[in-house]
């Protein structure tokens, strides 16, 4: 079988959240915090990157560690470094931007923002100072965090910020509550606060453009969204974090993870740095309002995610990150193609396991089961800024005879699992291998509660087993669910057509 894409696009192993895809030649690279897997707390590794050839979405290579935290001076204060873009600057050498962190996102909102710099894409980078003002110290007007840059015809520029709803509560500006939550999580004075508040806001997206040395700000940061969005086009999905900016042919397109904190949404303007529109969801890590999916009809665990969007060969995509190991903590990119509508519009992806493929993935051979697009109980939780101890389907992964093992676990009664899409020709045997403290069945369908087309008989297990079964599949482009029902737990290495 030759090489496909799908979904997540880096190898099962690899955890590369807050993916900034960009194209450099005739490859396209990707930059993103890096997990550790089943890891205690965000970005406890160093930056790697991958990149593939624009014609070859299923052929990433592995371009190794491009950048260590312990190479910014302030590692022994904060070790972890998040979010990253990278941007080429005039002079052709290439710009990574970042921002440090400490365990669980504790000193994150303290800036300043970090530059280094690399005469390749894949690096390896070397730290070159901080976004500073033009006395030379460092910039930290409003809250440096989750910086995205892009060469707007030669001219660099800077976007970043994050956005809480405190202030637009009700007696926020007399409440000492609000004031010390502020000065606390931002690092600021309670008269720069209030002094803020009285115009705008610290928090909220802004911008500033930046000098030829890719570190020196032009002019003061602006913000690019109103802060207060009651009664504005924002009211439903504010900004909360994720800056990323693409130009599209005269438009610009600032691309962000809204409150809803499990959504990549975007806004467009005629200017860089003002005037921006609502536009709507790109994608939700559940699905989250495609078809008018509410928030507890979820498809996944939901949860934070990051990304942004990309021209690869003539095509685009959105690249965003999914949940694993039942936290924020171990996250891993995927990605869908888009399309931008002549009116510039963008619709809501669907959520697929084919992502980068270029069309759905051959039923034959055999995949991971962690290609699931849709790993749901019915009851799925969002996630919070730790590991949830309540059992649900979740991928994970474990040491089997020596070998690491990655899987959907905690499979129960009524667990719903969903491949979207494969092409079947003539198919009419599937093979699951499972792990199994259970006992009963899982169906086999083309749509959740569709015909059904095949039944296992589920019984305990010695560690994996295989299991198969005649299931009727229809010729075409077609998904696959399995629908487990019965009691106690089991756990779906792959499945093989």
């Amino acid at each position: 079988m030759s090489k496909q894409a799908f979904n997540p696009y880096l190898p099962i192993s690899e955890y590369v959240p807050d993916g900034e895809p960009h194209v450099f030649g005739d490859r396209v690279y990707i930059y993103g915090s890096h997990d550790k897997e089943g890891g205690e707390t965000f970005c406890m590794l160093d930056y790697v990157t991958y990149s593939a050839p624009v014609d070859d979405l299923a052929d990433w290579r592995y371009e190794g560690v491009i950048y260590k935290a312990e190479q910014d001076p302030d590692y022994k204060n904060r070790a972890y470094m998040y979010a990253p873009d990278v941007v080429q600057g005039n002079n052709g050498r290439y710009y990574l931007y970042y921002a440090m962190s400490g365990k669980d996102g504790v000193g994150g909102y303290y800036g300043p923002i970090s530059v280094a710099v690399s005469d390749s894409p894949a690096g390896r980078f070397e730290f070159l100072g901080h976004v500073r003002n033009k006395d030379g110290s460092p910039m930290l007007d409003y809250v440096c965090f989750d910086p995205g840059v892009i060469n707007d015809n030669g001219v660099i520029r800077l976007y970043y910020g994050t956005q809480y709803d405190f202030e637009e509560r009700e007696g926020a500006m007399e409440s000492k509550w609000f004031v010390e939550t502020e000065c606390s999580m931002f690092n600021k004075k309670p008269e720069e606060i209030l002094e803020m508040c009285e115009k705008d806001s610290v928090m909220g997206p802004v911008s500033v453009a930046l000098e030829d040395d890719m570190l020196t700000v032009r002019e003061k940061p602006r913000h690019i969204i109103p802060y207060k969005v009651k009664g504005t086009d924002f009211e439903e999905h504010p900004f909360f974090e994720a800056s990323s900016i693409r130009k599209v042919g005269e438009k610009y397109y600032f691309i962000y993870s809204s409150q809803q904190n499990h959504e990549l949404c975007y806004a467009v303007s005629d200017k860089p740095d003002r005037d921006f529109k609502f536009g709507g969801t790109i994608v939700s890590n559940g699905d989250v309002g495609l078809n008018g999916r509410k928030p507890e009809d979820r498809l996944n665990m939901t949860g934070t995610t990051h990304g942004s969007i990309e021209q690869i060969n003539g095509k685009w995509y959105v690249f965003y990150h999914r949940l694993t190991h039942k936290s924020d903590y171990s996250r891993q990119g995927c990605a869908e193609e888009i399309t931008i509508a002549p009116d510039g519009s963008i619709a809501q992806a669907e959520i697929t396991s084919c992502g980068l493929n270029g069309g759905p993935l051959k039923a034959e051979g055999t995949y991971p089961a962690v290609i699931a697009c849709n790993i749901t109980n019915g009851k799925m939780p969002h996630g919070t800024n730790k590991r949830l101890e309540e059992r649900f389907p979740n991928v994970n992964h474990a040491e089997y005879n020596g070998e690491i093992q990655r899987f959907i676990d905690e499979i129960s009664d009524g667990t719903l699992i969903g491949f979207k899409y494969f092409d079947f020709k003539g198919n009419n045997k599937l093979t699951l291998t499972v792990d199994s403290k259970a006992e009963g069945e899982i169906t086999v369908r083309n749509e959740p509660e569709g015909e059904v087309l095949g039944t296992f008989a589920v019984s305990k297990t010695n560690g994996f087993e295989r299991l198969t079964a005649e299931v009727g599949f229809k010729d075409g482009k077609q998904a696959l669910y399995l629908t487990f029902k019965g009691s106690g737990e089991l756990r779906l290495l792959d499945i093989s057509f």
